[in-house]
């Protein structure tokens, strides 16, 4: 699976999304369908790693949602994730900012992102949503390192 994801992630083939497309939609459904979300956020890449990349693997992986997607947090650039070590990673700067938090507000988010390794990443975004007055953040990712 790992193997998988890394050729998904960072060999550039979006289209191998499909492969994960059965076992997250059912990961949500076993998990995290009662609870009401009202939107999902895929976890934004900086415009310098999305140029890189060509796609950013959150956001499709949560178009196998059966929820609205918006995207309204934005990510400044740093070192890429997977060279920093669990030390860095953890005492890292929140990278993230929200763009237009009324739309957020007293709203439960769903985040989605492809990796759980530390959590910072998610743990950052989560707690910049709920300082600009997300009701609760949720989240969803493809694989646990």
């Amino acid at each position: 699976m790992k193997e998988l994801l890394a050729t998904f992630k960072f060999r550039g083939d979006a289209a191998l999304v499909e492969v994960f497309h059965n076992d997250f939609l059912a990961c949500y459904k076993t998990n995290l369908v009662k609870e009401k979300i009202d939107f999902t956020i895929p976890i934004p890449l900086s415009p310098e790693r999305l140029y890189e990349r060509g796609f950013n693997q959150a956001k499709l992986l949560a178009t196998f949602l059966p929820l609205a997607q918006i995207d309204i947090l934005t990510r400044t650039h740093h070192e890429k994730q997977s060279k920093k070590s669990r030390q860095e990673r953890l005492t890292a700067s929140n990278m993230f900012s929200v763009e237009d938090s009324s739309k957020i507000m007293n709203k439960k988010i769903l985040l989605i992102d492809d990796i759980y390794t530390t959590g910072s990443t998610l743990r950052h975004a989560a707690k910049v949503l709920k300082d600009n007055g997300a009701a609760s953040v949720s989240s969803l990712t493809l694989i646990r390192s």
